[in-house]
């Protein structure tokens, strides 16, 4: 199952990404590894009211469900990064089945309590933290890059079905034998995907340089993150978006209960038509794009979630309030995929996998963040009154940031090319060795400084993002017109790395700020390596 993307222009539909046959069985590995994350979460939580009467360790599953996900989505990130990431995620998808199998085992031998369950539903979530970046990382490699959006809303649509479809096989088995046979299922069908997965023929890249540090994969993916105004601006409009949206979703229980006055399957329906309306609206999402911006695609939906949100809390009748909560869906998925895929196209495969942990945790924080203010609101006026004003305030965040668009930021081109300059250095240089300080030296005409100093801020960022140190540019009191850039790598493995990043838009700034280079030679570069001293 090996398949390089095409780099052709597609009629593409929204199912056109399942016509590619690695793409389609990775995507039922998705499938049917939500279904069973689902079905693990609600399963955990039934198993803890049958052990314990405890609030507190009934609330804490979601918590230890959730956590590693938190802790952990950096470090994932940057191991799917610096390894093989079909055996990373051959991995995580053992560990998982080795977790529900484990579960399985305790409940057969009536050996559960409630600090064991809390115990293996943290591993689970860290074989959840594993696998999450691996899957966000190979999307873009399976498919052309034309239908990734696609690619990306079939995700969406997986994650809303499984959503679904895992809650109610979960609670209808529950119902019919007991949580062990949901943990039993749960491990028969990760064996499935580890099947899958073992069957993929990954073609991984090789390089000749050793491999990036973890503590240094960890900082440059922070670093390119932070460097990329895009990619910040995507990561911030994502922690505001589920720092408001969270609030429905988290009092959803509570308005099925209190609201409606209805019981589980009160909660169940609307749920069910949140994920219903996610499903339709992503099955459209190709035709929207077609005749809409994402930015304003993003402010659209913004703008439907907000109002159907609170027309749910006002709706006379849970009909009424099923409709509206699929417009809910319809909205969040718009939003969510168009974030989602902005943040893909952002980054370059390198990075892709610690970069979109970065993001995942950005959205975690802020529906962690919602759900704690939206939830003590409740607590203290009412649902109503929360939901209300969480409405409100995507509409103030509307406003104040509205100058603030992902299309503002014109996406990059990642296509590798050769540099023009190349170190030479001596065969046995040690590739550990460091730092190392790389200078160039410009001439520029007096006339022309500022417009150099804005070339080299642009410089200065993609220096930092493919992983330098420091940077710095230094003006020759003695020399007016003379600037030496400064950039410093932690090893010469690290400064080499930056030559197989070099891209098109590394190219279109080295022309740009070499022509306003004056003297006939071009800028000398030296490249000096740290020497060790005995005091």
């Amino acid at each position: 199952m090996s398949y390089s993307p095409a780099h052709t222009k597609h009629n593409a539909g929204w199912l056109s990404p399942l016509k590619h046959r690695v793409f389609r069985s990775l995507w039922s590995v998705w499938l049917v590894a939500n279904i069973c994350m689902w079905m693990n979460d609600v399963a955990a939580a039934w198993a803890m009211t049958s052990l314990t009467t405890s609030a507190t360790l009934i609330a804490l599953v979601q918590t230890a469900s959730s956590l590693p996900v938190l802790l952990l989505g950096i470090p994932s990130g940057a191991m799917a990064d610096i390894i093989n990431r079909k055996h990373y995620f051959l991995f995580a998808q053992i560990w998982l089945t080795t977790n529900a199998t484990v579960l399985m085992l305790f409940l057969v031998f009536d050996a559960l309590n409630p600090y064991l369950l809390l115990l293996l539903t943290f591993t689970n979530g860290i074989g959840l933290a594993m696998r999450w970046p691996i899957f966000a990382a190979i999307v873009p490699d399976l498919v052309p890059r034309d239908i990734l959006p696609s690619a990306l809303a079939l995700n969406a649509i997986a994650m809303n079905t499984s959503r679904i479809v895992g809650p109610l096989t979960a609670g209808a088995i529950i119902a019919a034998a007991g949580s062990m046979y949901v943990f039993a299922l749960n491990m028969i069908l990760s064996l499935f995907t580890v099947i899958i997965v073992m069957r993929w023929k990954y073609q991984n890249y090789v390089s000749a340089l050793p491999g990036e540090r973890f503590i240094g994969a960890m900082r440059v993916g922070m670093q390119f993150a932070w460097q990329s105004n895009r990619m910040r601006t995507i990561i911030a409009r994502g922690f505001l978006f589920f720092f408001q949206s969270t609030g429905l979703i988290a009092l959803l229980p509570v308005i099925a209960k209190d609201h409606f006055q209805g019981d589980a399957h009160t909660f169940t329906l609307l749920l069910s038509s949140l994920g219903l309306g996610a499903i339709i609206a992503g099955s459209q999402l190709p035709r929207l794009r077609a005749s809409l911006k994402t930015s304003n695609l993003i402010t659209y939906g913004l703008m439907v979630l907000t109002a159907a949100s609170t027309g749910v809390v006002l709706a006379p009748n849970l009909w009424l309030a099923s409709l509206l909560m699929m417009l809910c869906g319809a909205a969040w998925i718009s939003v969510a995929n168009s974030l989602t895929t902005s943040a893909q196209m952002t980054l370059p495969g390198w990075v892709r996998a610690r970069g979109m942990s970065i993001y995942q945790m950005g959205l975690m924080g802020g529906g962690a963040a919602g759900a704690a203010v939206w939830g003590k609101i409740a607590t203290e006026f009412g649902v109503t009154t929360s939901i209300i004003a969480s409405a409100i305030f995507g509409l103030l965040v509307l406003f104040f940031i509205r100058k603030h668009r992902i299309d503002n930021h014109p996406l990059e081109d990642f296509t590798p090319v050769c540099p023009i300059e190349h170190p030479q250095a001596s065969p046995d240089m040690d590739m550990n060795a460091g730092p190392v300080m790389i200078s160039i030296e410009y001439q520029v005409h007096l006339d022309k400084v500022e417009e150099f100093k804005k070339a080299m801020a642009k410089s200065r960022k993609s220096r930092l993002r493919q992983g330098a140190l420091s940077w710095s540019l230094f003006d020759d009191i003695e020399n007016p017109g003379k600037f030496i850039e400064y950039f410093v790598f932690d090893t010469w493995a690290d400064y080499l790395r930056r030559f197989d990043r070099f891209t098109v838009e590394d190219l279109k700034m080295q022309e740009d700020r070499h022509r306003y280079h004056i003297d006939k030679h071009p800028p000398k570069i030296t490249r000096r390596v740290a020497t060790s001293i005995k005091d």
